[in-house]
């Protein structure tokens, strides 16, 4: 497809106008609504015009002086669509609580060989205890399983069952 004199006309009368990309490219036909933004860009029509020349503009909130209290940390977000092509933060009213699943009372809690990285292999435990950066740091280092790279004790803290997880919600 071409730029023709008469379309790039058409697309600034639009454009100030305020319509929108899609909708200019729907009036041009042959055209995708990419292809309108990158023209507007090359011919370097930032200002947008108003929809109609009656409705006034919307004043700016005055703006506050002093320090103002900082907002809560919102637990979750959802995004939503508002209009043609801007987005929305909503909040949930409440928030998300999550339950961390444990391994039952009963388990019994294996006493860690505290091997150092070097020490480790195929059949040893992966467990990390403590911080990395600090000079106690160690590993597990007790039989693991076949199944993965931790001992019992600790498959069942790092993997739960499908059903739990359902169960937790």
């Amino acid at each position: 497809m071409n730029w023709t004199d008469e379309r790039v006309e058409l697309l600034k009368k639009l454009w100030a106008d305020g319509l929108s990309a899609s909708q200019i490219a729907t009036q041009l036909g042959g055209v995708s609504r990419n292809a309108v933004i990158g023209k507007v860009h090359r011919l370097k029509l930032s200002a947008r015009g108003r929809t109609s020349s009656t409705q006034p503009r919307a004043k700016k909130a005055p703006a506050t002086t002093g320090v103002a209290k900082a907002p809560s940390r919102p637990t979750r977000t959802v995004t939503a669509t508002v209009g043609a092509t801007a987005l929305a933060a909503q909040f949930d009213a409440e928030p998300v609580v999550r339950q961390v699943m444990r391994p039952a009372a009963n388990v019994v809690v294996p006493i860690s060989r505290k091997l150092a990285l070097i020490e480790l292999n195929e059949r040893t435990c992966k467990w990390p205890n403590g911080d990395p950066l600090s000079e106690e740091f160690s590993f597990c280092g007790n039989e693991a399983g076949e199944s993965g790279p931790y001992c019992g004790y600790h498959s069942k803290v790092a993997y739960q069952p499908v059903s739990e997880r359902r169960r937790a919600r």
